[in-house]
């Protein structure tokens, strides 16, 4: 067992598995092991083990479903850090929807349907984690968390609680101020408004039947690969490229949507990383556009 393992168990933060491989906590199954994986039972066993991990200068990083991530084939030497059971918890009070971080975003946002609520109808397809969603300002349809949020309860690297707004988390195009200053989200409270049952249900059936037709959902994937360019679509300028269909080992351009990159099986992380790079560079070349990613990329490179 490893030494971190020994030391988290001994703290009593919570299931600790050591040297577990990271491939099925993600949505693309690709990853390889991390030297520890830890599951805090409660917020105080989290900031406990943040707290030990900080003091010891041991890298970590918050796993929460494993979409938009892209993990190294060789894993990653720290701890990995997932929010358990404790943080699924989700209550109602009138209009306004208080949810843990680690329920699904997609189920939330059937059962604020359910609830005859309107306003987190774009997040049905979203196959993340209410965290996951407020870190990176996830959205779809012309709307995203920025719109619905009013306050997320973090647990900052410094140990400190903070409740945060849309403006103290500086959103942008799937962006926040946690990408730069480490902080864990643990709770988010969105303001929703009523609406008619039949309608909130129409409109996510449609979008259910718009991913069906037009993303490669039968495949493993991370969804969009990279942000849309302002003005343009980075779909669109793959394609223009001619690089649908374009494949480095087990990892392909979906020839049904160009910005999602699929793992036809077998697909190591290299291969996923490499065929990023070559989209970028041809696009690059032939529409003077730089693509940035939506995948972060964890781990020994």
């Amino acid at each position: 067992m490893h030494e971190l393992a020994r030391e988290l168990l001994a703290l009593e933060a919570g299931e600790v598995l050591s040297g577990e491989p990271l491939a099925p906590y993600t949505t693309w199954k690709i990853g390889g092991p991390a030297d520890v994986l830890v599951t805090p039972s409660s917020k105080e066993k989290l900031a406990h083990t943040i707290a030990h991990l900080n003091s010891r200068g041991i890298p970590w990083f918050l796993l929460g479903r494993g979409s938009n991530l892209l993990v190294s084939d060789k894993g990653f030497r720290g701890a990995v850090v997932r929010l358990g059971r404790a943080f699924e918890e989700v209550r109602f009070e009138g209009e306004t929807v208080y949810a843990g971080a680690a329920f699904s975003l997609i189920k939330l946002s059937v059962l604020v349907g359910k609830e005859g609520l309107t306003g987190l109808e774009f997040a049905g397809g979203i196959p993340g984690t209410v965290g996951g969603a407020v870190f990176m300002n996830a959205g779809a349809h012309g709307s995203d968390m920025s719109k619905i949020l009013v306050e997320a309860e973090v647990l900052l690297g410094t140990g400190e609680w903070k409740r945060m707004s849309p403006e103290e988390l500086q959103y942008a195009y799937r962006h926040s101020i946690l990408h730069e200053e480490t902080g864990i989200v643990t709770e988010a409270v969105f303001r929703m408004q009523q609406g008619d049952r039949k309608e909130i249900a129409g409109a996510m059936a449609a979008y259910k039947d718009r991913r069906r037709r037009t993303q490669p959902l039968q495949l493993p994937c991370a969804g969009s690969t990279f942000r849309n360019p302002p003005g343009n679509f980075a779909a669109k300028l793959i394609e223009e490229a001619g690089l649908k269909g374009k494949r480095v080992g087990g990892a392909e351009v979906s020839p049904m949507h160009a910005n999602f990159i699929v793992n036809t099986g077998g697909a190591t992380a290299r291969d996923v990383a490499e065929l990023m790079e070559l989209i970028q560079t041809t696009v690059q070349a032939s529409a003077g556009v730089k693509l940035v990613p939506e995948v972060r990329k964890i781990g020994e490179w």
